[in-house]
């Protein structure tokens, strides 16, 4: 907390103190991104800071709505009230300059607001600590304090206007554009990716696509690109299992396999390859994968005589004979 004291003695001199600070006011310099995907109409905000667990007071998402970015010294009430008035019908300017009216600590707050229409509305605080600033561009805004360079946010810009691929892929190439200009003069600690739908389908369980936080680590951005990949891999596993449900096998033995190709050593997407393979009566592929997964743990060997129960494994006492004994 060595900024707090550094700042302490300035602030109570010019008897800001009391207006702007509260103890759930949090320091968090940092850089982010809100943008939309004009095709999907998926929303998302990101970020990467040297504070610990960021994506827990920076980034704020509704389905149907929008996102919220809100940063530097944070008010943690400019997501949830920024989302408010957005539902509410205000455009993300007329949402910020309502809620910066009413906040005499704004000349310290950094905001971004997104719609689900695209539209963009930013605040760079003119007492957030150098280097500070922001960039909009269509469907997006980058904005950053206390960077090292005042390079960060243009770079971002870029990276993300001439990345292709999904949103999350465009999102993260901003993240990192702005880690190869050198960031946060403190370094980096945590970062935080949240996508959601531009439609709300009217059950919240299915609005948010992609919720994924880093909360501590060496390198941030690395391990958040590796949890988007994991991600992925268990989204096809995910619809694996449904197509597994709705009985149909050939389906999910490829959507299994698609995760397998994402992450070829995980054991448990290996597994239910597998077990589609035997209920596709594909034994002479299955059986040797299933060895070997038995062979490195034989509590799978126990899990797949529990799961002719479940009506998950569609196999002959004769061949199930045949897999219990790998």
């Amino acid at each position: 907390m060595k900024l707090i004291r550094i700042l302490l003695p300035f602030l109570i001199s010019q008897g800001l103190m009391a207006q702007f600070y509260k103890k759930s006011d949090p320091f968090v310099h940092t850089y982010s991104v809100v943008a939309m995907d004009s095709i999907t109409g998926d929303m998302a905000v990101a970020v990467q800071s040297h504070w610990f667990s960021v994506g827990s007071v920076v980034t704020y998402g509704k389905a149907g709505v929008g996102v919220v970015a809100t940063q530097s010294l944070v008010n943690p009430s400019y997501g949830p009230k920024g989302l408010a008035l957005m539902e509410q019908g205000l455009s993300p300017d007329q949402a910020l300059k309502s809620l910066l009216d009413n906040d005499p600590g704004e000349m310290y707050r950094q905001v971004a607001f997104l719609n689900h229409e695209g539209q963009v509305a930013t605040h760079t605080g003119s007492l957030c600590i150098d280097e500070a600033g922001h960039f909009q561009g269509p469907y997006f805004s980058v904005q950053a304090n206390m960077m090292l360079n005042p390079t960060v946010w243009d770079a971002m810009a870029r990276a993300f206007q001439i990345t292709e691929g999904d949103l999350s892929t465009r999102v993260m190439a901003a993240l990192k554009a702005a880690e190869l200009e050198k960031g946060d003069i403190r370094g980096k600690q945590s970062a935080a990716i949240l996508i959601v739908k531009g439609e709300a389908t009217g059950h919240i369980w299915e609005d948010v696509i992609m919720d994924l936080r880093v909360e501590d680590h060496n390198n941030p951005l690395q391990e958040l690109e590796r949890l988007i990949k994991m991600h992925s891999a268990y989204d096809f596993m995910n619809k694996g299992d449904l197509a597994m449900e709705e009985g149909d096998s050939k389906k999910a033995e490829n959507l299994y396999m698609q995760a397998q190709n994402l992450f070829p050593g995980n054991i448990e997407m290996t597994y239910w390859y597998a077990i589609n393979l035997l209920n596709n009566k594909d034994y002479n592929r299955a059986f040797p994968i299933l060895k070997s997964v038995f062979q490195k743990d034989k509590n799978w060997k126990t899990l797949t005589g529990r799961l002719v129960k479940s009506k998950l494994l569609l196999i002959g006492e004769n061949k199930l004979k045949e897999v219990m004994a790998l």
